[in-house]
């Protein structure tokens, strides 16, 4: 039986935190800016950081599952190692944007759109649900 949980979760928050679609910490010219569809390294990093307080919540204090909500099992920090690495990775405008502004794909213009913002998500969601449902990757601690 899959577990969607962990990919439901880490993709509303992949939207919900992308610097610039709702609010931007730090903002370009002020400490919070509402979506501005623009973004830093330290707005990613801010982000990313909250990204991954509120994955450990969801994912491993509160536990949500999606079809199993009752487990026993250890728990698995890959959903959540997984998840910031690709939330940092595919934020449009840090490594690259498809679609850019002005071109089909732009590299590192640190600037986003909401076209790029529902492709990355896309992109996230698959490879977040290949290597969580399909590969079953898994890190345990005890």
């Amino acid at each position: 039986m899959q577990d969607w949980g962990p990919v439901f979760v880490s993709v509303v928050l992949f939207i919900l935190l992308t610097p610039g679609l709702l609010v931007q910490i730090p903002g370009r010219n002020r400490i919070v800016e509402f979506g501005n569809f623009q973004t830093s390294g330290l707005s990613i990093l801010v982000h990313s950081v909250l990204y991954f307080g509120l994955i450990c919540i969801f994912l491993l204090a509160i536990r949500i599952h999606i079809l199993n909500f009752f487990s026993s099992e250890m728990a698995d920090w890959a959903p959540v190692i997984i998840g910031v690495v690709l939330f940092v990775l595919l934020q449009p405008g840090l490594l690259f944007s498809f679609p850019g502004n002005g071109k089909q794909l732009e590299f590192g213009g640190m600037k986003t759109n909401g076209k790029a913002i529902f492709i990355h998500t896309l992109i996230f969601f698959a490879l977040y649900a290949i290597l969580i449902l399909a590969v079953h990757v898994h890190i345990y601690t005890g």
